[in-house]
């Protein structure tokens, strides 16, 4: 069985994903470390370590993904056209945009609570009493 054509279509997939990946990525925590300086009040160690924790997981659960999903099935790689290739790429590299897509949502999403959650809790301020030394109580 020739299964050049199919070898092909991993060689045209794999980079794509992986620089669509990269590419993404490299947007997102370029600007989601403004989010973790916001939710971490300044302090740029630890929300520069969890932004970098956060890019590093997202690459891994993606790359992870787009390497599980990578078979391509095919009747017979001895009939498939160059056509029959090109839509099964367009299919699988579609597929994979999209699921970035969420993806990236998914982690504005918890960028935007984070936010939310630490100004909420900057603004909660416990009421303690104040005693005037001169006031009789």
């Amino acid at each position: 069985m020739d299964n050049s054509k199919i070898i092909i279509g991993y060689l045209i997939y794999l980079p794509i994903v992986i620089i669509l990946t990269i590419y993404v990525s490299k947007m997102l925590f370029k600007n989601g470390k403004y989010f973790m300086l916001d939710i971490f009040k300044g302090k740029e160690d630890i929300a520069l370590a969890t932004n970098k924790l956060f890019e590093i997981g997202f690459y891994l659960i993606n790359i992870g993904w787009a390497l599980l999903i990578l078979k391509i099935s095919y009747r017979s790689s001895i009939d498939m056209s160059s056509q029959t290739l090109i839509e099964i790429l367009s299919k699988k590299i579609g597929g994979f945009s999209i699921y970035l897509g969420i993806m990236l949502f998914i982690n504005l999403f918890f960028f935007f609570r984070g936010r939310r959650k630490s100004r909420q809790s900057h603004k909660i301020v416990p009421k303690t009493p104040v005693f005037d030394a001169g006031q009789k109580h």
